[in-house]
């Protein structure tokens, strides 16, 4: 019997395994701009703003969210390397991201 696939022993009880690690795998762009993208998609027509392009190595998206949520007035998420904020002021996010110091782009209609 392999020991791999263990889950339950009756000498011990119960044997925790760990779980796997989740690799974040951000998409930036060869100029080095963030992009602000719009989506409504599977939200019921309520719309959030995407910022991707950010190098999850260089910066802590989760700072970064904050910082963008707090200044915005707004709710956000940080999923799979990509920071979501609720809303559709892409001006606004843009102004806040270039003083900031990033090079930004709004991408879509």
């Amino acid at each position: 019997m392999s020991d791999s696939n263990l889950v339950y022993s009756t000498e011990t009880g119960r044997i925790s395994q760990p779980k796997p690690t989740k690799e974040i795998e951000s998409k930036t762009f060869k100029d080095g701009a963030l992009r602000i993208e719009r989506q409504t998609k599977g939200r019921k027509g309520k719309g959030v703003m995407l910022v991707t392009g950010i190098d999850s190595e260089q910066h802590d998206l989760k700072k970064l969210a904050k910082t963008i949520k707090s200044k915005m007035g707004q709710g956000g998420a940080v999923k799979d390397g990509i920071i979501e904020v609720q809303g559709d002021d892409r001006d606004k996010l843009k102004a806040i991201l270039e003083a900031l110091k990033f090079k930004v782009k709004i991408a879509g209609g």
